[in-house]
């Protein structure tokens, strides 16, 4: 065996495996500490990568499924707004079937109709008023909640409804009709039970342009037809106005229109005066050879222009309250069908996350047992080391002896 004072080979080697032994051990420390077997780049690069995705597939997951509890919340608000809907209903029930007892009193009626009036109102309040974190909930545009993991992204859109489409917060129209005829102020006609004055306008001495109006809103339609015979305006699908203009000597046209979904339809035929009845549809019968424009502005949507006043009009309204009842009870199944769509979007949004969390913890996540007999072996190398580092030093030694 040889012997340096220059160079120690044993001492160099010992200290080289010292420091990796030593690096060893503090990255075992490391996992332990942390739980993750992939703190940096350099313990796992493809490890790394895949892990770091299903993360970022996680957090998406995570929020989607927060974005589907807040719009099963939404649903579930107007859910019970409707509800509460129900039963004021099912109290107006009540209220129009003791008014149209024949042993109740006009005072007494009037009474029951002011509390029906109140009625009406207050599912005005609660559609126009029902709101989640700042948003309406009843309109006609759908909620749309997005979900994504990331990668790959939808929508989801359900909708809470709206009170006026089924037929309660109700919407004012109007209605002008110009008809060859005889003028007579005073005539009426009848809707749902209640009756209207026609107050007559208009030149006379000769037949005259027809023409129909019905204005739902400030959103007109215009429709132009040169004979009698296609006098019809229709306004479909919404609030809308729509306007007709024909010549001729013979009144027997019909136009039709709708207003916030509820239809309205005018008719006229030669003979006889005006006799308007049903709710929802006018009919009218004027003489000709003349002009007589009747003019008339109704709110009407389904419920919303009856009254308790009398016997017929409780009657009327009591089909009116059914009819909301149907519409209400309908939007509450569309909304549970919301509800659990949401929330099966919900569980499998969970599924996905659960399976997704598992397998970026078998990449990720340190094996504590297999971490802990690392540390053991490690620490007992690093003991091992030191002592073979002790023994490369004191081999120099050795030359101070044969120099003696």
């Amino acid at each position: 065996m040889s012997l340096s004072i220059l160079n120690n080979p044993a001492s160099l080697a010992a200290q080289n495996e010292l420091g990796i032994t030593n690096s060893s051990l503090q990255n075992t420390l490391f996992q332990l500490s942390s739980g993750s077997r992939i703190n940096n780049g350099a313990d796992d690069a493809a490890g790394l990568a895949i892990a770091d995705g299903l993360r970022a597939n996680i957090t998406a997951l995570t929020q989607s499924s927060r974005n589907a509890h807040d719009g099963v919340g939404q649903l579930q608000v107007a859910d019970g707004a409707l509800a509460q809907v129900t039963t004021l209903l099912d109290r107006a029930v009540t209220l129009a079937t003791e008014s149209a007892n024949g042993t109740v009193s006009d005072t007494q009626r009037t009474a029951l109709d002011a509390e029906y009036t109140a009625i009406k109102n207050e599912i005005d309040r609660i559609g126009s008023t029902t709101a989640y974190n700042g948003t309406q909930v009843f309109t006609s545009s759908p909620i749309t909640l997005f979900l994504s993991d990331s990668g790959v992204s939808s929508t989801i859109q359900v909708t809470s409804g709206t009170l006026s489409a089924a037929g309660l917060l109700g919407g004012s129209a109007s209605a002008s009709l110009a008809f060859s005829g005889t003028p007579a102020d005073g005539d009426q006609i009848t809707i749902g039970g209640t009756q209207y004055t026609f107050h007559t306008s208009g030149s006379f001495g000769g037949t005259t342009a027809n023409d129909v109006l019905i204005d739902g809103n400030s959103n007109p339609v215009t429709a132009l037809q040169n004979t009698l015979a296609n006098l019809v305006a229709a306004v479909n699908g919404g609030p809308g106005a729509g306007t007709v203009y024909g010549a001729g000597t013979t009144a027997n046209n019909e136009a039709s229109a709708s207003s916030q979904g509820t239809a309205v339809f005018f008719q006229a035929t030669p003979a006889g005066h005006a006799v308007i009845a049903g709710g929802g549809t006018i009919a009218a019968t004027v003489d000709t050879g003349t002009v007589e424009t009747f003019l008339d502005t109704t709110p009407f949507a389904s419920g919303s222009s009856t009254s308790l006043a009398n016997a017929t009009n409780a009657q009327a309204a009591l089909t009116a309250i059914n009819a909301a009842i149907q519409n209400v009870a309908a939007q509450r199944g569309q909304i549970g069908a919301g509800i659990n769509r949401l929330q099966s979007a919900s569980n499998v949004i969970n599924s996905q996350t659960q399976n997704l969390t598992s397998a970026e913890d078998g990449i990720r996540a340190a094996d504590i047992p297999q971490t802990i007999a690392n540390l053991t072996k490690f620490s007992i190398l690093e003991q091992t080391g030191i002592a073979a580092l002790a023994q490369a030093n004191q081999s120099q030694q050795l030359v101070l002896s044969l120099l003696k």
